[in-house]
Order: C-alpha cells, then structure tokens, then sequence
C-alpha cells in the first residue's frame, strides 16, 4: 500500500528540469536581443551602434545558452532523465542556428576589403543625381572614392559591364522590370539612366544603386554602382547585388 502512495523520487531530483529551463530562458532572451537589434535600428529607436551591441549580447547570450544546453544532456543523461535530455538537444541546435548568420557576417568581414561603395566603371562610376541629397545626408560619400578602386579590383576583378544585344527603350524597359521585380525604391527614370534604392530587410540599410546605360556598336553598355549609405565595409553585398543583377538582367533580356 505504501509503495503505491509514495512514488521514487527521479535520479537527480529538480535539477534536470531546472537546467533545462535555464537553457531555454537563456534562449529565448538572446533570440530577442538579436531579433530586436535589426528592428529596433530599423525603427529609428536606437543609433547603429546601439543595435551592434544589443547583437553582440545576444551572440554572447546564444553561447551560454548553448553551453547550459550541453550541460542539461550530460547531467539528464547521467540522471536517465531523458525528456530533459531533448531539451538539451534542441537547445543546443537552436543556438548553432541563431549564431550561423553573425558567425557567417564575420567571416565575410575577414574575406572582403572594408569597402562599401562597388561600380562596373572604375574609370568613370556612374553618379548620383535624384539620390545625391540623400547621399549628402549620409556619412558615405556621394561621389566613388577613388581610393576604393584597387581593392575593388583586387577582390571583385571579374565584375564587369554587360552588353545587351536590343534597342535603347528595350534595354531601359529591362532594367526597370528587373529593378521592380527585386522591389527596390526607383528615385528616378530617364531615356539612359535609372537611380533607386535597396532596403536590407534585417536592419534596414539603405543602399542607393545607378544604372548607366550607353549605346555601343554592339548594343547598349550596361554600367552600374551600388554604394552603401553607412558602414565602411558592406561585407560583399554591393559586388554580391551588381553581380546577381546583372546576371538577371541579362537573362530578362534573352527572353
């Protein structure tokens, strides 16, 4: 009778469960961190360095949690506590996704000159007009800094203008469609020229973008420039933007 009034107590008592759950608080406190850093930037609510900080904590938040998730499937493995085990697990796996993109952010960091301002034209870069005042704004230069031009090269040197085979106004219609088509803000149309701008969707950066279009014998010379509007390094983005452009736009135009 007494047996079936008094169960054994689980191998290790409360502790499992309570690592466990310091593991998932730790968790869910650096998800909001480093979620809420990009939106609050976004929002205007803190300044860029504010919301660099907030990331790092999070980052630093993420590793402990992932730590005590570790922790939890030892001391619930030794105990035979196999539920806290699991947790453990899912713990430590949700934490090597949340810092896989920052991890991803620094090596790039590493692998790219600290430059933040990309054109098919190192001679003469396509300039901005509509979004020279927005530019003039910001802490980035309007015009390309020339001092750029060799570790552009240096990285970047198979990026290069494009040719398409078709009419001036074909051209142009491409450019806008595939420009509308990536959702960027267009600041200005003309007869050879588009201005718009490109909206991170993390931390909302903007990053302004010029298509230069030129009539040649072969067709119509497609040059174009992408430059970040803040942060000296763009961690590859604006080559990576030109490039996947360009790729597109020219596939838009075979069809």
């Amino acid at each position: 009778m007494a047996s079936s009034i008094f169960k054994p107590r689980p191998r290790g008592g409360v502790w499992p469960v309570v690592v466990a759950w310091l593991g998932i608080v730790l968790l869910v406190a650096a998800a909001a961190l480093m979620a809420g850093a990009g939106t609050a930037y976004r929002w205007e609510w803190v300044s860029l360095g504010t919301s660099f900080s907030l990331l790092r904590q999070g980052a630093h938040l993420a590793v402990a949690a992932g730590a005590v998730g570790l922790v939890t499937v030892l001391v619930a493995a030794f105990c035979r506590r196999w539920r806290p085990v699991m947790v453990g697990l899912l713990t430590s796996t949700a934490v090597v996704a949340m810092v896989a993109l920052p991890a991803q952010m620094m090596q790039r960091a590493q692998s790219v000159p600290p430059i933040h301002d990309i054109t098919t034209d190192l001679e003469k870069p396509p300039a901005f007009e509509a979004l020279a005042g927005a530019r003039d704004a910001a802490p980035n230069a309007v015009a390309y800094p020339q001092r750029f031009a060799a570790q552009q090269q240096a990285a970047y040197g198979r990026l290069s203008a494009i040719t398409l085979p078709v009419p001036m106004a074909d051209a142009m219609a491409a450019v806008e469609a595939t420009v509308e088509a990536r959702g960027w803000e267009i600041a200005a149309v003309g007869d050879a020229r588009l201005e718009a701008t490109a909206t991170t969707r993390w931390f909302g950066f903007k990053d302004d973008v010029v298509i230069r279009l030129t009539e040649t014998s072969d067709g119509v010379r497609i040059d174009m420039r992408s430059a970040s509007r803040v942060g000296q390094s763009d961690l590859g983005t604006n080559a990576a933007r030109i490039q996947s452009f360009l790729n597109d736009l020219a596939a838009r135009a075979d069809d």
